[in-house]
């Protein structure tokens, strides 16, 4: 799993996020605001309210979370299988 050990709130729903691998970037999340559990990044104070759980999630009040291997596919492009290469045999064995 991979682990956020920093990030920074930007403007227009975007964040800098650094992994524990060194890897960093900035990812866009306005697609996401309104939609569903997020509908509360509405109040763009709310989102700004994030912070990281002792695992390296990001988080926010009432428990509303990202999961940081997403955020990391989304940041590096890469596929599931690119992280977790027992899922390709997984798939085909199934």
């Amino acid at each position: 799993m991979k682990r956020i050990i920093t990030f920074e709130v930007l403007g227009n729903y975007r964040l800098r996020l650094r992994f524990r691998d060194g890897v960093e970037g900035t990812v866009d999340l306005s697609h996401l605001v309104g939609k569903g559990v997020f509908a509360a990044w509405r109040d763009y104070e709310f989102f700004r309210r994030a912070f990281l759980t002792e695992h390296g999630a990001l988080t926010w009040p009432g428990e509303l979370d990202l999961c940081p291997d997403a955020l990391y596919l989304e940041l590096t492009g890469k596929r599931p299988e690119d992280l977790f290469p027992n899922l390709k045999s997984l798939a085909t064995h199934a």
